[in-house]
């Protein structure tokens, strides 16, 4: 995507964001009065990434073939609490739909986060047919045993860079004692620590606070979050990394999956599906240009290579530790599509 093919796209999801958005909260009331399934849709990231854009468009799809019975509001960048309070909040029904990363999923499904195993994919030609084959069914079963509904089709987080405001990262022992911000999940956690990293787990609405005031140096996000977040107005440098592939599991609450008759699940499963692959194809076309973008905003960029970074977690045990972990059957499955990881 060209620079000024992404400005339109921006400015496209701008307006769809702030003003549909707000319309979708506040001002469909005919449809919101009228429809017989009123739902929440909530998550972490600012209304204009393109996630919330095409969730917009799902919506807005779902009421249309529906003749209005299903209405969903979407709750954009952290309105109804954080990761881990809307996860409960799905949990109970009182949000009917989310969307979550897999690694911070897996505090409650502990399989989630077996995609996201450090330097286990190299692009885009490994993680797609992993996820759409069987290492996402696999996931799924698992996912659906904590009375949660995911949908067939993961949305595109990205692959993971990371960003300091105190030096780049571009060798394994740059990272020793780096303090780096990552999400609540243990993957991440142990991933960092085996570089002999600081990590501190914080909810991505506080990530950009934690930066400003220097509580971390750096936090590991796909350049999409970082551009739409802003991360980059207190950030110096951005490691092309890509340590970790991450994607969003959209989820519906079992109890809220369990009480729509099934015609509407089938029209809602439909276009929440298609919008996961008109989201993926917005990130790739966004990661073609987000470098050159974000370095007129300042960023410095460099480049790593990742056998040197694959050695030093084999040489720590990470790979070994979470290969018992998750157990030799969704080892194999991962190991089909990335390859032997040691």
């Amino acid at each position: 995507m060209c620079s000024n093919d992404r400005r339109k796209f921006l400015n496209h999801a701008s307006k769809i964001t702030v003003g549909a958005l707000s319309a979708s909260l506040f001002g469909n009331a005919a449809f919101a009065q009228s429809a017989e399934f009123k739902l929440k849709y909530a998550n972490n990231l600012p209304a204009i990434h393109p996630m919330n854009v095409r969730a917009k468009e799902a919506a807005d799809a779902i009421r249309k073939e529906t003749n209005g019975r299903v209405d969903i509001q979407i709750f954009p960048s952290n309105q109804l609490g954080s990761d881990t309070d809307m996860l409960s909040q799905v949990r109970s029904g009182a949000i009917d739909f989310f969307t979550i990363s897999g690694l911070i999923l897996s505090t409650l499904v502990p399989m989630a986060s077996v995609n996201g195993i450090g330097f286990a994919f190299n692009d885009y030609q490994q993680v797609w047919p992993a996820m759409d084959g069987d290492l996402g069914a696999f996931i799924r079963a698992h996912i659906e045993k904590a009375n949660l509904h995911p949908f067939e089709k993961i949305w595109d987080n990205g692959f993971r860079q990371i960003t300091s405001s105190s030096r780049p990262i571009a060798a394994p022992a740059d990272l020793k004692g780096f303090k780096i911000r990552v999400p609540v999940s243990p993957l991440w956690t142990s991933l960092f620590k085996a570089f002999d990293a600081a990590p501190a787990s914080i909810n991505f609405s506080e990530v950009y606070s934690a930066l400003q005031t220097k509580i971390v140096e750096g936090e590991e996000n796909p350049l999409a979050v970082i551009q739409t977040a802003k991360l980059y107005e207190v950030q110096k440098y951005c490691s092309m990394t890509n340590h970790m592939w991450d994607g969003f599991w959209f989820l519906a609450s079992g109890k809220t999956w369990a009480r729509l008759p099934k015609d509407l699940q089938a029209v809602i499963a439909k276009h929440i599906n298609a919008a996961a692959l008109n989201e993926r194809d917005d990130i790739r076309r966004l990661n073609n240009s987000l470098e050159v973008e974000l370095k007129t905003k300042g960023l410095v960029f460099n480049t790593i290579n990742p056998e040197a970074f694959r050695a030093a977690l084999k040489k720590s045990g990470f790979y070994a530790e979470w290969k018992q972990k998750y157990g030799p059957e969704a080892w194999a499955i991962l190991e089909k599509y990335s390859g032997h990881l040691g």
